[in-house]
């Protein structure tokens, strides 16, 4: 009896490529606690400021993503990630310059640009060096980088930080970025044979909106956005709701939501390829679902541990799933494009979940918003079932196996 052997997924390049990411998050995650900070504290904007600066990042990434897909495909992955992280890093010392909102607002749509090349391009070459049954396996440790990244930033801002140091605090969260530029450069320009300008025209049958938004990653993109839409509830409302229960600050929850998430994602990051698109990302909605229906309807303290822990369950299994069926629906040189178009849903949920939710929550509160993400599981679990990957759909791809797609080294 012959034993085949998986295909490789652990490279030098893929942990160069996962190591640039984490370099450039960490950045990401210092801005955490700096930009609310000095919004509030030196610009005087107070909580609209705030969400003006999240609104102003989100857009800007929205309608960047699908034309970054584009350039990936034309000028590198490598190029388009050195371009993308000093193009944030830049924008994010400036913003320690400025004395008002509107430029402040302006300095962070750029950084959106910024963010969204970098992981676009990042994004794709972990699918390009993947083997195409493993992507989802990929797609979880490279979120590893992302979310560690995020996870790690928010400490060194504050301690870079202090009272008000404010110039010295976007100096060192930019120095981040130079330092995944740099460490960019032992990345791959291409995986693939790069393809002729004929071929990077939008193919006959993309007309209208399919420009925008690939076809292949609408269906997969909104259900991502639905998942998106209801954690940022949880993670936007969180800490007031803590306090009003009782607890001094809300750091232990969202610590333990982050361990729970980033610990299946590294040691369970076979899941999802064992389990299934269908099968993981339904979890992954049952399990949010269920959290934030706890923190709807028990307003104790062990209705939030508990559901800390449950939102780190659901939200370890939805992003590699999704990622790796939308990448192994098209072809090698739709692949930035569609990635490009599927990583923007993060924004479009963020942007959704924040306007719909937080009016909610100001009209009726925020244990009432809790409930209303709960709705937006079930439409995002119906429309994974229904549409996306349907039964009869799950259970041919688990007879056949994965979709195959030929990856040329250069």
């Amino acid at each position: 009896m012959s034993v085949v052997s998986r295909p490789r997924l652990v490279s030098k390049p893929f942990v160069a490529v996962t190591a640039a990411t984490g370099a450039f998050f960490i950045y990401v995650g210092m801005l955490v606690p700096l930009l609310p900070t000095f919004i509030e504290d030196e610009l005087g904007a107070g909580e609209l400021g705030v969400g003006l600066s999240i609104s102003a990042f989100a857009f800007a990434a929205i309608f960047a993503r699908p034309l970054i897909g584009r350039l990936v495909e034309r000028f590198g992955r490598r190029r388009v990630m050195i371009a993308g992280s000093l193009l944030a890093g830049v924008a994010g010392f400036l913003c320690a310059t400025v004395d008002s909102l509107p430029p402040l607002l302006a300095l962070r749509g750029v950084a959106g640009v910024g963010e969204a090349a970098v992981f676009v391009a990042a994004a794709t070459l972990v699918a390009d060096l993947a083997p195409p049954e493993r992507r989802a396996e990929a797609a979880s440790y490279f979120s590893v980088a992302v979310f560690g990244g995020i996870g790690i930033g928010p400490v060194i801002g504050e301690a870079v930080l202090q009272d008000d140091r404010f110039h010295l605090a976007f100096l060192v969260a930019s120095s981040f970025t130079v330092l995944a530029a740099v460490m960019s450069l032992a990345v791959p320009h291409h995986v693939l044979a790069p393809f002729d300008d004929a071929d990077l025209e939008p193919l006959p049958m993309y007309r209208g909106f399919a420009k925008f938004v690939h076809p292949a990653a609408l269906g997969p993109g909104l259900v991502l956005a639905s998942g998106i839409a209801a954690f940022s509830v949880f993670s936007a409302f969180l800490p007031e709701y803590a306090r009003s229960i009782g607890f001094a600050g809300s750091g232990g929850l969202f610590a333990a939501y982050s361990i729970v998430c980033l610990l299946l994602r590294l040691v369970g990051a076979r899941l999802p390829e064992r389990l299934g698109a269908r099968r993981a990302v339904t979890i992954a909605f049952v399990t949010l679902a269920a959290a934030l229906g706890a923190l709807a309807s028990f307003p104790a303290a062990w209705a939030l541990w508990a559901s800390a822990v449950v939102i780190g369950v659901g939200m370890a299994f939805m992003y590699p799933s999704l990622m790796a069926l939308t990448v192994n629906r098209v072809d090698d040189r739709e692949r930035p494009v569609v990635i490009g178009s599927f990583t923007m849903f993060f924004e479009v949920g963020t942007v959704f979940g924040g306007i719909v939710l937080g009016t909610v929550a100001q009209l009726f509160g925020k244990r009432v918003s809790f409930g209303a993400a709960v709705l937006l599981c079930a439409f995002g679990l119906w429309l994974l079932r229904s549409r996306v990957a349907p039964a009869d759909s799950a259970a041919i791809e688990r007879a056949r196996g994965p979709v195959y797609v030929p990856v040329a080294a250069d």
